[in-house]
């Protein structure tokens, strides 16, 4: 695909520096450096500034005030410009007033931590990603996925006992068993299943009226991408496909997710949604689409901008998948 590393969360070479994660003097060197930054994360938000179209993920120096509420260790990032860039989180940091959207499609509201400068604050990743460069993206994301990963794996998985966390923040150590822990990466297929002019989207419950995107599902052990993007449809859509081709992947820390975008050829037409899976399936053309996009289409939202569901619909329209 000619734009495939032009998606959202891909693409910024970043250095990631993975022959430091055990080097022990290395790291204390880099934690003494002043050139070090640090990236800030509360509650899985990430510490921006800027204007709502143009957003920068903030660097702070290791001995800003603010970092006295990190409770975990920092995680190692990598380098920019032959600077480390670590990440840390205070998410035990409680706000005087907590006006997150607990429940909502998208919490767009921010937090401002009083020891920062009044246009930082902390936003959900989903709603400022479009406004990131790709580097403060990728930074962002792969920070909010490791961190989400230590949160929900403090224990053992073979033995259950409380594990370390070793190697700059890239592997858990239990010293009960011996046990090695890694960071999960789960593997999802979305697909642009087409026949002819037409494209099958399909929606979710609890989704906003009128968005439809592209049908995905997880890969399931054992199973290639390919035959998973086709028992996929199958399952959600009751639409048989034949040929499939990948397209592109992105990173997708919401958890934990590596989505690999695929085009499925279609070989039928009728729909049989699984309600327990979707909520609704449709089949919609590309002039429609187009005009979706341009806002001229009611009923009819399509996925929003920074998911690769909007990526592959946009190169689909523009001609540009091959």
């Amino acid at each position: 695909m000619r734009n495939a590393e032009q998606v959202t969360f891909g693409g910024s070479a970043l250095d990631r520096a993975a022959e430091l994660r055990g080097n022990i003097p290395a790291l204390a060197a880099a934690l003494q450096d002043a050139a070090t930054r640090t990236i800030l994360l509360w509650r899985g938000k990430p510490l921006v500034t800027g204007t709502a179209g143009t957003r920068t993920l903030v660097r702070l120096p290791l001995d800003h005030p603010v970092l006295r509420h990190a409770e975990v260790p920092p995680i190692l990032l990598g380098r920019e410009e032959g600077a480390v860039r670590f990440a840390h989180d205070i998410s035990s940091w409680v706000p005087e007033q907590d006006i997150s959207e607990v429940g909502a499609f998208i919490d767009t509201s921010e937090q401002r931590h009083p020891l920062l400068p009044d246009d930082h604050g902390f936003a959900e990743l989903r709603s400022v990603m479009t406004a990131l460069t790709p580097r403060d993206a990728e930074l962002a994301a792969t920070a909010k996925a490791i961190l989400g990963w230590h949160e929900t794996h403090g224990f053992c998985a073979r033995c259950g006992a409380p594990s370390d966390v070793t190697q700059a923040g890239w592997q858990r150590v239990c010293q009960a068993c011996g046990g090695s822990h890694f960071p999960r990466t789960d593997p999802v297929v979305i697909m642009l299943i087409t026949r002819g002019n037409r494209v099958l989207l399909g929606r979710s419950p609890g989704w906003p009226e009128g968005m439809y995107s592209c049908l995905a599902g997880f890969v399931e052990p054992g199973e290639t991408i390919e035959a998973a993007v086709r028992r996929e449809v199958w399952e959600e859509a009751g639409v048989r496909v034949g040929a499939v081709r990948y397209l592109s992947s992105q990173p997708w820390p919401f958890p934990a997710s590596l989505m690999f975008g695929c085009h499925g050829d279609a070989l039928t037409e009728e729909i049989t949604i699984d309600p327990v899976e979707i909520e609704d399936a449709i089949w919609v053309s590309r002039e429609e689409i187009m005009d979706a996009f341009a806002g001229r289409r009611d009923g009819l939202l399509p996925a929003r901008k920074g998911a690769i569901a909007h990526f592959l619909l946009r190169n689909w329209v523009a001609d540009t998948l091959d």
